[in-house]
C-alpha cells in the first residue's frame, strides 16, 4: 500500500505539503498542487479514511434515511438509493443507509455523532416528525419529497400535483367523464405521505376544473384487495370509464379483473398509471403512464447536498416536471347508449 511519505518523495515535496493538498487547509501553489495530484494518480494513493476524516473534520459520508415499510413499492426506493450511492461516489462520498422507522431519533443520532457530513431523507410526510429537529441542527440535508411547509428546507421531487393534473387532463381530453383513482394502501394516506397526497390533490383539483366526476379508493394491492376495490367502484359508479392508478402492485390485478368483467382496455376502459417506466412497458397491456424519474431524483438530491456541503447551495425546492407517455391502455371514452 502506497504511503503519504512515498507520495511526498515522488512529488519532491514534504509530507505536510501532501497533507495540505488533501485537506485543503492551506493555500498551495497551483504548480505544487498539480505535482502532488499527479503523483497521487500515478502511484494509486488512497488516503486512509479515518485519518482523512480527522484531518478535515469530515467523514465523507452521506446518511440516506429510507424507511422500508411494507406498504411502499420498494423497487422505486432502491432505484433512488442506487442513484444516490453512485452519484455520491463521483463526488468522493460514501453512503450510509438507514432503513429503520426511527423518525427523529435517526436524525438526532446522525447529527449528534458526526457520523455523516450530511443527510438525505426519503418517504417524506406532509407533517414529517423529523423536520423540526432537522431545522434545529446545522447538519446539511436534502429531502427527496415535499412536506407541507418547505421553509428552511431543500427538497427534490417529481411534481406530483402536476402529475395528478396531467392524468386527469389526459382522460378528459379523450371524453371520459367518470374517473376513479386507485391509490396506495390506506396507511400511506393515514401517514399523509407527500407524494400520494399531492397526486390526489392534483387529480381532484383538475377534475373539478374540467367537470369530471371522481372517486378515490385506496387499495392494499394484490388480486383480492383489487377485486374488492374494483367491485366497490363499479357498484358506486357503474359508468366509470377512466382509471388513474398510483399503486404498482394493483396494476396487473386490475387489468386481469377488467378482462374477467368483459371490459376491454382501452375500448371500454382507459387506465393511466403513475409508476416506473419498466412497470408500464412490461404490463400485460402497455400502460399510458407518468414515469417516476427515480434516478434523476437521486442524482439531483446528491448534487444539491454536495453544493450545500461546499458552501455553494441554499434552501431550494426542485420540482421535476412530469411527462406522460401515451401507450396502449388509454383511448376515447366509449359512446354512451
Amino acid at each position: 500500500m502506497v504511503t503519504l511519505a512515498e507520495v511526498a518523495q515522488h512529488a519532491g515535496v514534504s509530507a505536510s505539503t501532501v497533507s495540505y493538498v488533501l485537506s485543503g487547509k492551506r493555500s498551495i501553489s497551483a504548480n505544487t498542487r498539480q505535482r502532488v495530484e499527479r503523483s497521487i494518480r500515478e502511484l494509486g494513493y488512497h488516503p486512509n479514511a479515518g485519518a482523512r476524516a480527522l484531518a478535515s473534520s469530515r467523514s465523507n459520508i452521506i446518511a440516506l434515511m429510507i424507511p422500508l415499510r411494507t406498504d411502499i413499492y420498494v423497487p422505486v426506493m432502491m432505484e433512488i438509493a442506487i442513484a444516490v450511492a453512485t452519484t455520491a461516489r463521483t463526488h468522493g462520498y460514501d453512503v450510509l443507509l438507514l432503513t429503520g422507522e426511527e423518525g427523529p431519533d435517526a436524525v438526532r443520532r446522525v447529527a449528534g455523532s458526526g457520523l455523516a457530513d450530511g443527510m438525505i431523507l426519503m418517504d417524506v410526510e406532509l407533517d414529517d416528525e423529523r423536520l423540526p429537529l432537522l431545522r434545529e441542527t446545522d447538519q446539511p440535508a436534502v429531502l427527496i419529497g415535499m412536506p407541507a411547509d418547505t421553509t428552511g428546507l431543500t427538497c427534490v421531487d417529481l411534481d406530483f400535483k402536476a402529475t395528478g393534473a396531467l392524468c386527469a387532463e389526459h382522460l378528459a381530453q379523450r371524453g371520459h367523464r367518470d374517473i376513479a383513482v386507485i391509490g396506495e394502501a390506506p396507511a400511506v394516506y393515514e401517514r399523509h405521505t407527500g407524494f400520494a397526497e399531492r397526486t390526489l390533490d392534483g387529480v381532484r383539483t383538475r377534475a373539478r376544473e374540467l367537470g369530471l366526476r371522481l372517486l378515490h379508493r385506496p387499495c392494499e394491492g394484490g388480486y383480492d384487495a383489487m377485486a374488492l376495490t374494483l367491485a366497490r367502484i363499479l357498484d358506486e359508479r357503474p359508468g366509470t370509464t377512466g382509471f388513474v392508478v398510483q399503486n404498482e402492485s394493483a396494476l396487473e390485478p386490475l387489468l386481469a379483473l377488467l378482462r374477467q368483467r368483459g371490459r376491454a382496455v382501452p375500448e371500454d376502459v382507459s387506465v393511466v398509471a403513475v409508476c416506473p417506466e419498466q412497470v408500464a412497458v412490461q404490463a400485460s397491456v402497455r400502460l399510458t403512464s407518468v414515469a417516476i424519474p427515480a434516478q434523476e431524483m437521486g442524482r439531483r438530491a446528491v448534487e444539491q447536498l454536495v453544493a450545500k456541503l461546499d458552501g455553494r447551495g441554499g434552501d431550494e425546492v426542485v420540482l421535476l416536471a412530469p411527462e406522460l407517455t401515451v401507450r396502449a391502455s388509454s383511448g376515447p371514452a366509449p359512446a354512451q347508449p
